[in-house]
């Protein structure tokens, strides 16, 4: 892998499905899998095996199938955990172990009631006995996002001597602000020994909204993947949204970081996740909203149609759209009047339009959008109706 490619995990399947109300069953996460190892993900987070029957089939059925990504199976730092994770896993061309335990305060104290020496013993011995089973183990800490730098060193160290080939420094609660989180990746760089051996993941969750770009800040400082879900879906406010940070290391070469991803697939991506899981992407959701190519303004619209880059900085057709929207609103002007006529086969000329324009403002008033069909209604009832088309 070069040192400038960021591996995509994609854990949709798992983290994403976490979200109350979105089961998927198996036919749907093997159908979804496929469309991942299509767009070009490195690693597909299949699933939590041990935590039922249902997730331990669709772990091996998507094993059997995908052909060139790496499909990775969760388990806690608890034997049982990782043996029935290694045995879903049998299958698969890559098969990847993440197992971890919670490295905070808050985790070791309240959750785990045990001391930080016990859980780096516990970490050391998840791993090496993940690495019996399989060669690629991931090791996640959770909580990173709150552990103290120094001791969340040391938790890295012992999981790297145990042979852990991936550090995922997970912001669980999405506290971190983006400079933190970047600080933290940057210390572990620099200060866990054997750090040469593994690769260091951002897992980064958006309580805050923050998500994307502490994952960005992550990349910046060192991190060489991140872990993602399609449309950000996940536990709580989500996770960091895969569509965002692809797009973010493509729209800014000067980082000199990039991705295997297929980007014109995002948009079928997301729809595909959106119907299988239920669930509605909002409209104005970053590069695969609804409105994330839409124009109503009238001062936008007059730019977009006389060079999509005034306000665009994405060309639609990189992500899957196939076109800018110019949508009708009273707050749209006589440049997009024009642009949506002339696709519906008027050509205004200058007067004729300034007649049609004050139909129009009328017209609008009373709808929320303009629709095709309107703007025939509209012409139509112009004063300059006849000559418009007797042109």
């Amino acid at each position: 892998m070069s040192n400038n490619n960021i591996q995509i995990f994609d854990t949709t399947l798992r983290d994403g499905e976490q979200v109350p109300g979105c089961k998927l069953n198996s036919e749907q996460k093997v159908l979804i899998a496929a469309q991942l190892d299509l767009l070009g993900v490195d690693v597909i987070e299949a699933g939590f095996p041990v935590s039922s029957p249902g997730d331990f089939k669709s772990v091996e059925a998507i094993s059997k199938i995908v052909k060139n990504a790496t499909v990775c199976g969760l388990t806690r730092a608890v034997e049982n955990d990782i043996k029935v994770a290694a045995q879903s896993l049998q299958y698969a061309k890559r098969g990847r172990i993440h197992t971890g335990i919670g490295t905070s305060d808050s985790h070791i104290l309240h959750k785990f009631k045990s001391n930080r020496e016990a859980i780096i013993e516990r970490a050391f011995e998840a791993v090496k006995y993940a690495k019996s089973f399989v060669e690629d183990v991931e090791f996640y800490a959770e909580d990173a996002g709150r552990t103290e730098n120094e001791y969340l060193a040391r938790v890295c160290e012992a999981a790297i001597k145990a042979g852990a080939t991936v550090l995922n420094i997970p912001d669980t609660t999405g506290y971190c602000l983006p400079s933190e989180y970047g600080a933290k990746i940057k210390y572990l760089k620099e200060n866990v020994k054997g750090i040469e051996k593994a690769i260091l993941s951002c897992h980064c969750h958006n309580d805050l909204g923050l998500a994307t770009a502490n994952s960005i800040e992550g990349v910046i400082n060192g991190a060489r993947q991140i872990e993602c879900t399609i449309n950000g879906i996940g536990e709580r406010a989500g996770n960091t949204a895969l569509e965002e940070v692809v797009m973010v290391l493509k729209q800014h070469p000067y980082l000199n970081l990039d991705t295997n991803i297929n980007t014109s697939m995002l948009f079928g991506m997301s729809q595909l996740v959106s119907d299988s899981m239920g669930i509605y992407t909002q409209p104005n959701k970053a590069i695969v909203g609804a409105n994330a190519f839409a124009h109503s303004s009238g001062i936008h619209q007059d730019g977009v149609i006389k060079n999509r880059a005034t306000y665009e900085i994405i060309d639609p057709k990189d992500v899957g759209v196939t076109e800018s929207a110019i949508v009708l609103t009273a707050r749209s002007g006589r440049a997009a009047l024009a642009y949506r006529a002339k696709n519906v086969g008027y050509e205004l000329t200058k007067l004729q339009l300034d007649d049609v324009y004050a139909n129009f403002l009328s017209f609008a008033d009373r709808k929320k959008e303009i629709n095709d069909s309107d703007i025939h209604q509209i012409i139509e009832t112009s004063k300059v109706y006849q000559q418009i088309i007797s042109a």
